[in-house]
């Protein structure tokens, strides 16, 4: 009886073996079968099997099946949206795990997400679409899993959490692009836009030094970059500002209309003259630089008369007469740029006074009068 035993244990071992693995087996056989269903109650059951749910095959199995329920236009219908992509994903995962990238099981599973990879991209995208903008986040961050140094993935993750209104997840997204690399004008565009939103000019600044460093000629990051500037009272460094992107585009009249107001501020009235003189000859609808121009030769003429209206009469009648003539020259100079201004801005009150009182010194009382009128 002993050795009948003894014969018998092998047997049953295999037996069992055998039962273990059937339902993986099944589940193969109803998936090649075209039986999907059925094949996911069988992988479904072989996976809280401890048998079997320690076995590479088992998962690997298991994301084979789900992966293509997801693709079948039958029995995807029977999936919760991107059910399927994600137990195919996460199976062949658990697959890898078990025994290793470079396993047989392992080599294969490797290859099936980049499947995955693509149907987790389209249904971040359809549902981007449909505006389900959290399960398009799962979507797109189950892609990024699979392919973390892969740009669109992040991409199109940080247009859905701004689509959301979630401004820390989009900022999040559109950082991890810029560490790995990543370059577009518009991702720096949009950091800037978040920084705003924000309120942080900090944060607006560094991000613009930043698209700077990629785009060095790039016009609308140097315009950035001098607003800044300007708005710190930054003149002379505003000033490099400006050259640098009028080196970029030089044919911009605002540009050197800009320019010509910094030179101002700095206190240097002869290059503040090019300047505007400069954007005058590139865009003569320039009405900044028009009236700019008008108020330097006017104040150019005013500074005159002021110092003759304190001279004595001594002093009048020796040098007062004439320059009260060179008064009249700088404003008979600005009353042109003057007119030109009021073209463009006909209601532009400022311009208005400035040009009748140009007129009143230089004798052109009728042309005053008119203004008035």
């Amino acid at each position: 009886m002993k050795k009948t035993f003894l014969t018998i244990l092998p047997a049953l071992a295999m037996h069992a073996a055998v039962a273990q693995n059937s339902a993986v087996n099944n589940a193969q056989l109803l998936q090649k079968n075209g039986t999907l269903d059925k094949a996911r109650t069988e992988i479904d059951k072989a996976i809280t099997n401890p048998k079997t749910s320690d076995k590479a095959k088992t998962w690997y199995v298991r994301g084979e099946i789900y992966e293509g329920l997801a693709q079948s236009p039958i029995y995807g219908k029977t999936l919760q949206p991107g059910e399927g992509a994600k137990t195919a994903f996460e199976s062949y995962q658990k697959a890898i795990s078990l025994e290793g990238k470079d396993s047989d099981y392992g080599k294969q599973a490797t290859q099936r997400l980049d499947n995955i990879y693509a149907m987790a991209l389209n249904s971040g995208v359809e549902n981007y679409n449909a505006q389900k903008y959290d399960d398009a986040l799962n979507a797109y961050r189950m892609a990024q899993q699979i392919r973390p140094q892969d740009t669109t993935a992040l991409l199109y993750a940080a247009y859905a959490a701004e689509a959301k209104q979630d401004v820390g997840q989009a900022k999040e997204n559109y950082n991890k692009l810029v560490a790995i690399n990543y370059k577009s004008p518009q991702l720096y565009d949009r950091l800037l836009r978040i920084a705003r939103q924000e309120n942080n000019e900090a944060e607006a600044q560094r991000v613009v030094q930043q698209a700077l460093q990629a785009y060095p000629t790039n016009k609308a990051f140097l315009l950035e970059d001098l607003n800044m500037a300007l708005s710190t009272g930054r003149g002379p460094e505003a000033i490099d500002k400006i050259q640098k992107a009028i080196a970029a585009d030089p044919n911009n009249s605002n540009l050197y209309s800009v320019l010509g107001s910094v030179y101002e501020q700095s206190k240097r009235p002869d290059d503040a003259l090019a300047a505007h003189k400069k954007a005058i000859e590139l865009d003569p609808k320039n009405f900044d630089s028009q009236y700019n121009l008008g108020v330097y030769y006017y104040n150019r003429g005013a500074d005159i008369f002021k110092v003759v209206n304190k001279m004595d009469i001594k002093n009048y009648q020796a040098k007062g007469k004439k320059m009260e003539a060179d008064g009249k020259k700088y404003m008979e100079q600005a009353i042109p740029y003057f007119e030109s201004a009021m073209q463009l801005k006909p209601d532009d009150a400022g311009v208005r006074s400035a040009l009748q009182k140009a007129y009143v010194t230089v004798g052109r009382k009728a042309d005053a009068e008119r203004l008035m009128k």
